[in-house]
């Protein structure tokens, strides 16, 4: 058997309970990135598609829009987690074992701890920073096949920015908080705090008023032409359709500072099952909405580079739904979203 085989043998579950079982491993300036990627590339949507006897179709049938093939960014889908400088001896160690893989170690958690050993010895770092590029290594595996994976160049986006620093310094960056100047403990309102999308651009940063959501904050950066980059956004590096929670658009990952924003309502909470992102149910979760997430800190996010409404036809764990667009910017995709989120799963 060889080592394509042996991953295809597990289901998305099974490497979400092995990140989990590695967690106290992977060093903490990783350990939440790794559980967004994860969660950012799901392995039972790429099956669901991949299966798919018509595939534009069914990409339409579920709204999705954006990049959400894996296949696409090999080497760049990663590049918020720490790990990724390691990418290039995790690429070649991965290439390596394939040729030579011995499935004496069924275990998921044990095969990633066992790459993540040879990469740190390769790398000559510590363990812990090695895990979760590993994880993400492996899983890149499954979903683009060894032959698109020997053929990405390994190529990396140079640390820079707060990601420079060592892991320990990034950690410490992450918790801080603006000042608000030498009088800022007696201010009750008016508190003005960042946003930080990109950890690897010293300006990567918006700011956001204590208590305002982070899309309304992101739509005021009007810093670069953002729709030039990413057609999904509006205004702001944040993609927005409709500020109501009914579209999915700004579904972001919150590497840090989630103690920082408000606690999930309902509606978000059922509606990010709706579209299949896979929110964990903590009060604050790694994954939020946010037109929906309100803050009183600073927070470190990464947005993902597509959206969609998959969580019926893929997961088929949503029964009765009601989505409702309500500006003029989602009427497009109204009747999209709303045929995605609650048809039956007839595709496969």
């Amino acid at each position: 058997m060889n080592l394509e085989t042996h991953l295809n043998r597990f289901f998305e579950r099974d490497w979400l309970l092995a990140i989990e079982a590695l967690l106290p491993s992977i060093h903490e300036v990783d350990r939440i990135a790794v559980r967004i990627w994860f969660r950012f590339f799901p392995l039972e949507l790429f099956r669901f598609l991949e299966s798919a006897e018509d595939k534009d179709t069914a990409i339409f049938s579920l709204a999705i829009q954006g990049k959400y093939c894996l296949k696409d960014q090999i080497d760049s889908s990663h590049d918020f987690l720490y790990g990724h400088r390691y990418w290039r001896v995790v690429k070649s160690a991965i290439e390596s074992k394939s040729e030579s893989f011995n499935d004496d170690v069924v275990d998921l958690a044990g095969l990633i701890k066992r790459v993540a050993d040879e990469v740190a010895k390769s790398a000559r770092t510590d363990g812990s920073l090695t895990i979760a590029i590993s994880a993400v290594g492996l899983m890149t595996l499954v979903q683009v096949g060894l032959d698109d994976f020997k053929a990405a160049s390994g190529e990396i986006v140079k640390p820079k920015g707060i990601m420079a620093k060592s892991p320990g310094q990034i950690v410490a960056e992450r918790a801080k908080d603006d000042s608000q100047g030498l009088f800022g403990f007696l201010k009750t309102v008016d508190k003005k705090f960042s946003v930080t999308y990109s950890e690897n651009d010293p300006k990567g940063r918006f700011a956001i008023m204590s208590d305002q959501e982070i899309a309304s904050a992101s739509a005021k950066d009007r810093s670069q032409n953002w729709k030039a980059k990413d057609e999904r956004c509006w205004e702001g590096v944040v993609p927005v359709e409709c500020l109501s929670a009914s579209c999915g658009t700004c579904w972001v990952g919150v590497i840090a500072g989630q103690e920082k924003l408000s606690e999930v309502a309902p509606r978000e909470r059922r509606q990010m099952k709706v579209f299949g992102y896979n929110q964990p149910d903590d009060a604050k979760p790694i994954l939020r909405l946010a037109c929906q997430a309100r803050a009183s800190g600073n927070a470190t996010i990464v947005v993902p580079p597509w959206n969609g409404v998959f969580g019926k036809k893929v997961y088929g764990n949503v029964e009765e739904v009601e989505l409702e667009p309500v500006t003029s910017s989602a009427k497009a995709l109204r009747e999209v979203v709303r045929e995605a989120a609650s048809a039956g799963s007839d595709e496969n």
